[in-house]
């Protein structure tokens, strides 16, 4: 393997102390706040219980973020691997559980082969799933008080893999100047027909119906990472009643929250949102991720014209729209991990089809954290979720804790973190040192693994997967790279 230039950024475990990180966010111009002392658990906001308009109570102030399986049967249904990621979920600590992993309403809208779907023909194993979590759960703390269950329900669009972890069968709204080809399409590959969107939305409907009948609290409708509902929001040159003006762009989520709403009455919703987006990044000398060139670039929503630098005033008009329509629940998130992962989630080493992080990766920590702060200050009666901590590392729970105390967010949300250490919001909670050889590194093996068509788990640090065939056939795809 030939030797890479890797950008000499400090690893956050060397980061010992306060001092130490406070010189180091200096040094590196980096303004993110944190707390030096962390709070007794009698004191601390991550116990903080959340009420909802709907009378339920999130019992804390941690939230598990759904994730994207990639071990699921080729008919949809979840395998052994998904449960014991469910496990992990329902052990954690945390009281919202925010969708458990992306679920698509139907076949083709699936990310990889190995997604879960709902259909009718696998309703029973999400009745199981939810039982499972209620059991584990009950198991470890007692009781179910406080637990909220949602269901994340998704159409992956462009990025659509149904049948070929190799082949993308993308379902696109417009094309794309630069993901059409990026992705191995033509500049006239046909778009979705406003028949086959209707049908879609019909999907999510049905979908919400039978996660409602299963017992989930809530279902999230997916508009982030360049799923389809993201790209929704950024199909400008789309004509028709799906594109161009706003009212346009934002008509399927109004279509699938008044179908909800009519067919599943009393369901709540939630929105995970990339409530910015950039241009889309590629390997540039030294594999460095840079940007690619345009002097307009009009398809980032969030994102100014020049597709580099941050314009909320869409967000603030979606997440208005969002209010109206009676959503409470909205988790924040950026980008997308198909074409600018640093924005998504900040990471020192790039997952096998990635590049290296064009920044100081805490400088994307406080990107997230900043925005999330001014969206919460402008719908402070929303239920806003905060993404992008793994990278914080040890220092999370002090960064956590500055957030939840200055009303920057009401909840923090952990992703790839659980899959190592699912225990590390119970850990938090309850004001125990950190198990330091259980904190996720992003070494982003989580990524790599599936983007070969591996399952998907945590390589380095899980005995599980550590020991597993699959971890030799992902080392040798690395030391390949």
């Amino acid at each position: 393997m030939s030797t890479k230039y890797k950008p000499k950024y400090t690893r956050m475990a060397q980061l010992k102390t306060a001092s130490d990180l406070q010189k180091y966010l200096e040094t590196a111009g980096v303004d993110l706040s944190f707390d030096e002392t962390l709070l007794a658990p009698d004191q601390s906001p991550f116990a903080k219980p959340i009420s909802l308009k709907s009378g339920k109570t999130i019992g804390n102030s941690l939230c598990i973020l759904p994730m994207e399986g990639w071990d699921g049967t080729l008919d949809g249904k979840p395998t052994e691997f998904t449960k014991n990621r469910w496990v992990k979920f329902a052990v954690s600590g945390a009281k919202l559980l925010y969708g458990c992993e992306a679920v698509a309403v139907c076949h083709e809208g699936k990310a990889n082969p190995n997604q879960l779907v709902i259909n009718e023909e696998n309703f029973e194993e999400f009745v199981q799933l939810r039982q499972l979590i209620l059991d584990k759960h009950t198991e470890r703390f007692g009781n179910t008080d406080g637990l909220v269950i949602g269901l994340q329900l998704t159409h992956s669009g462009r990025f659509c893999k149904p049948n070929s972890h190799k082949k993308f069968e993308s379902k696109i709204l417009y094309s794309h100047p630069f993901l059409n080809k990026k992705f191995g399409m033509e500049a006239d590959y046909p778009v979705l027909t406003d028949e086959e969107i209707d049908d879609i939305i019909d999907k999510y409907i049905k979908a919400a119906v039978l996660a409602q009948k299963a017992g989930y609290d809530f279902v999230d409708v997916k508009h982030c990472h360049g799923y389809l509902g993201h790209e929704f929001l950024s199909a400008i040159d789309r004509p028709g009643k799906y594109g161009g003006s706003f009212e346009n762009r934002t008509r399927y989520l109004r279509n699938i929250v008044a179908g909800i709403q009519k067919e599943a009455p009393g369901l709540e919703m939630g929105i995970r949102l990339s409530a910015f987006d950039f241009l889309p990044y590629k390997k540039g000398p030294n594999d460095l991720g840079q940007p690619e060139e345009a002097e307009q670039y009009p398809y980032a929503f969030g994102g100014q014209q020049n597709g580099l630098g941050i314009d909320l005033t869409e967000t603030k008009a979606f997440l208005g729209l969002a209010q109206s329509l009676g959503i409470q629940i909205v988790c924040i998130t950026a980008g997308s991990p198909y074409y600018n992962p640093h924005l998504t989630r900040p990471a020192l080493f790039p997952p096998s089809d990635g590049y290296q992080p064009p920044e100081e990766p805490l400088a994307g920590v406080q990107r997230h954290i900043a925005v999330t702060d001014e969206l919460k200050k402008a719908f402070p009666e929303l239920v806003i979720i905060g993404s992008g901590y793994s990278y914080l590392q040890e220092w999370l729970p002090n960064v956590a804790q500055y957030v939840l105390r200055n009303g920057m967010a009401d909840s923090i949300g952990f992703g790839r973190m659980v899959l190592s250490y699912p225990n590390m919001p119970e850990d938090i909670i309850n004001g125990r040192t950190l198990t330091r050889n259980l904190i996720c590194r992003t070494f982003s093996d989580c990524t790599s693994a599936p983007r070969n068509g591996l399952i998907s788990g945590c390589y380095p640090l899980d005995t599980f997967y550590k020991k597993r065939p699959e971890a030799e056939a992902l080392k040798a795809i690395k030391d390949s790279m």
